[in-house]
């Protein structure tokens, strides 16, 4: 999950709902020509007026822009609210605790790194806001201290407490019983003490290399003798389990953990033998891991990529974590010895890295946790008295699909291993942004390619930090003869496409699947994300298209139905927003509805905006970041932003343009990477029967008694609906709608 704006206290998922905002007046002569769906009732002709009514429609305040590193700080915040929120089960809190702190690791690693290279450089381009980055990284520095501390608190008296009544602990060593300590201490002589290496500094020994992300004890040590106090580190291996399990492992039993730094400090005399122990210390570097590969220069990507992810470790830091008892002389050395500003160190109480909580979801307490849930086959691809093949069933229509509800196994999966399997499949094509390290899909891609299929795969190996294992499997399939190419030179290929070639008798058919979200069998369980079906002629002849571009010299810039980025998705949307402010204008049904994860880019807001104060009302459903200010007078009264956090990631891109009765869907979010500096592709769902199944997600995502953020002009999220009014879960309703339960 992933983060939002700085107007964020303390959301609460729980509480209810602000009264709706006022729609324009529907116009009762309104034409017939469209049949609005139940949730767009409030989607009326607009009055012709509207237009001159609001004045110049380029006469845009320039304050209109939040900003983008903040708004992604108040989507973690909201991530955290889930944390905070009692009414999750325990185990589900802890979960949504780790995904805080993996989340903030990232930012730093990427979007943190980024604004100090542009500060450290003189590059002061301002952000949309007009912040210079330095003062977005002061900026950043103040709100992740504050939800940092609120982080620590959060599992600290709330979440730690309450799991230990429910005999599930995370202790420290002096909190042990005795026999506990005992076998741990057999536990470190045998497993954990051979591998530790403890580096000493001193005039023949440097300050030796602190490794991003890894947790680190600092020491401080004396000759008993007599003699100066000696600085050391001693690195906490990150290929032990963090969290150790004090007893047997029995479902009986009581769930009971120490942290592996505790057993280690504990243990500091075994490594300092013959040493006075005077102090230590926990702390954690986080370093810039934004690769930039000079695809120009390098003949070779993916030499190129394992290059520069063998220097990723090697850059230079960009925060310090260290716990809030550690001494000030001790931070000192450490700022020193680092070349660390003290406006990144962010000081902690408890433990550091709290990504490690992820551990406890091992542990054997359904009741701690959500219902389990087994996705539905969709209805289509069920398998009946007599098998259908998938190619069949697309003959007879169309397949929207809707993950985690409806299941990848029996859908995407099975598309490519029918594909793989069919001796009339004639080639198979197909991108992989990302995939799990055991990938049916992988699979069958090989077994295509042995029994002497074409098949393309288009791997991209700057997909980040899953770089290492797009190299792998890039590998085994050119072993195994599939055609692996990178895609185009200085763009990301991040459009979810599969295209199958396949003989019928004397013609050839194609067969497509273009979706929102990953071929990744393992974060289709988690993510939500729909894909499209189909065998329309027209959708096959653009994606052969689409590939011929990425594997060869074609530069094919216009498609027939689909739009691809980075030539044709933002015009394509910003047409077809002005297209609905033409239609207002006239007095005819109009309205925007969008779901996507971010929403940054000014040209598309810009276009909202005109929308907005021309009558068009506009609906956004966004995940993360929202540069978009809602509900200012003259200029955004007319859009409502909400933000929905749940069990699953909400993670398809879906675009409803209501006056011109169109739908859209595809891997593209409104920022400039998608629409500038990637491959992306949209797809438009014609289908009257696929059509009511996207307006019915949108109705359930607005209905106003759904748990929502609604963002305010300010910046700020408040939890909707309020305390006392009816509140329903979207992701439970779908849960519900779709059969996918144990």
């Amino acid at each position: 999950m992933s983060t939002p704006p700085s107007g964020e206290r303390q959301p609460r998922p729980r509480n209810p709902r602000p009264a709706r905002r006022s729609r324009p007046t529907a116009n009762a002569t309104a034409s017939g020509s469209i049949k609005l769906p139940e949730g767009l009732r409030g989607y009326p002709q607009a009055p012709p007026a509207a237009t001159a009514a609001v004045g110049p429609l380029d006469d845009l305040p320039e304050d209109r822009y939040l900003n983008r590193e903040l708004s992604w700080l108040d989507f973690n915040a909201r991530v955290l609210a889930l944390a905070e929120d009692a009414s999750q089960p325990l185990l589900e809190r802890a979960k949504f605790l780790s995904i805080f702190a993996s989340n903030l690791d990232e930012f730093y690693m990427v979007r943190v790194a980024g604004l100090k290279r542009r500060d450290e450089t003189g590059l002061s381009v301002r952000s949309a806001d007009g912040l210079s980055p330095r003062e977005q990284l002061a900026r950043i520095a103040m709100r992740t201290q504050e939800l940092a501390e609120q982080h620590a608190r959060a599992f600290l008296d709330d979440v730690r407490p309450a799991l230990a009544k429910m005999d599930v602990q995370v202790l420290t060593w002096d909190e042990l019983a005795t026999e506990d300590q005992e076998r741990l201490s057999e536990y470190f002589a045998e497993q954990v003490f051979p591998v530790l290496t403890p580096l000493a500094v001193d005039p023949a020994h440097p300050f030796p290399y602190i490794s991003g992300l890894s947790l680190n004890l600092a020491v401080t040590v004396r000759d008993p003798q007599g003699g100066t106090p000696r600085f050391a580190r001693v690195k906490v291996p990150d290929n032990v389990p963090r969290l150790v399990r004090t007893g047997p492992n029995r479902p009986t039993e009581s769930a009971t953990f120490l942290p592996l730094e505790e057993l280690i400090a504990a243990h500091l005399d075994k490594l300092f033998a013959g040493m006075e122990i005077i102090e230590h210390h926990v702390f954690r570097v986080t370093r810039n891991a934004d690769l930039e590969v000079e695809e120009d220069r390098d003949e070779d990507l993916l030499q190129a990529m394992e290059r520069e992810l063998a220097r990723r470790r090697f850059g230079p830091p960009v925060r310090l974590e260290v716990a809030d008892t550690m001494s000030e002389h001790m931070l000192e050395l450490l700022l020193r010895e680092l070349d660390v500003d003290p406006g990144d160190v962010v000081e902690l109480p408890g433990l550091l890295d709290l990504s490690c909580l992820s551990q406890l979801y091992a542990v054997d307490r359904p009741q701690l946790k959500d219902a389990p849930f087994v996705p539905a086959t969709h209805p289509a691809f069920g398998e009946g008295e007599t098998p259908k093949s998938v190619f069949a069933t697309l003959r007879d229509g169309d397949i929207l699909v809707h993950h985690p509800y409806d299941s990848f196994s029996t859908s995407v999966q099975r598309f490519v291993e029918q594909a793989a399997a069919d001796p009339k499949v004639l080639a198979i094509k197909q991108t992989l942004y990302r995939t799990s390290g055991d990938s049916p899909i992988v699979d069958a891609l090989i077994d295509a390619a042995e029994a002497g299929k074409q098949v393309v795969a288009l791997v991209e190996l700057k997909a980040r930090f899953d770089e290492q294992a797009n190299i792998k499997w890039a590998r085994a399939l050119e072993r195994a003869g599939v055609h692996v190419v990178y895609g185009l030179v200085g763009l990301k290929t991040h459009c979810k496409t599969a295209l199958v070639v396949r003989q019928e008798g004397s013609t050839i058919r194609r067969y497509c699947h273009i979706g929102t979200g990953n071929y990744h069998p393992k974060t289709a369980r988690i993510y939500e994300d729909i894909g499209l079906f189909t065998a329309d002629p027209a959708i096959g002849a653009d994606l052969t298209d689409l590939f011929n571009t990425l594997t060869g010299y074609a530069r094919q810039n216009s498609y027939r139905s689909i739009l691809v980025a980075p030539y044709g998705i933002r015009r394509g949307i910003v047409r077809r927003i002005e297209d609905e402010i033409v239609k207002a204008g006239r007095g005819e049904v109009c309205g925007i509805r969008f779901k996507v994860n971010s929403l940054v880019d000014e040209q598309v807001i810009d276009a909202l905006y005109r929308a907005s104060r021309a009558g068009v009302p506009v609906d956004v459903v966004v995940r993360g970041i929202c540069a978009l200010k809602p509900g200012v007078p003259g200029l955004s009264e007319n859009i409502r932003v909400r933000s929905i956090l749940g069990r699953f990631l909400e993670h398809s891109r879906i675009f409803h343009f209501v006056g011109a009765a169109e739908h859209w869907i595809g891997s593209a979010d409104m920022m400039h990477r998608n629409l500038d500096r990637r491959i992306e592709a949209q797809v438009r769902v014609a289908s009257p029967r696929l059509v009511a199944q996207i307006d019915a997600m949108f109705d359930s995502a607005l209905n106003p008694a759904t748990r929502c953020w609604v963002l305010g002009r300010d910046g700020a999220w408040s939890p909707s609906p309020k305390s006392g009014d009816e509140v329903r879960d979207h992701q439970a309703e779908l849960l519900r709608t779709h059969g996918a339960n144990d």
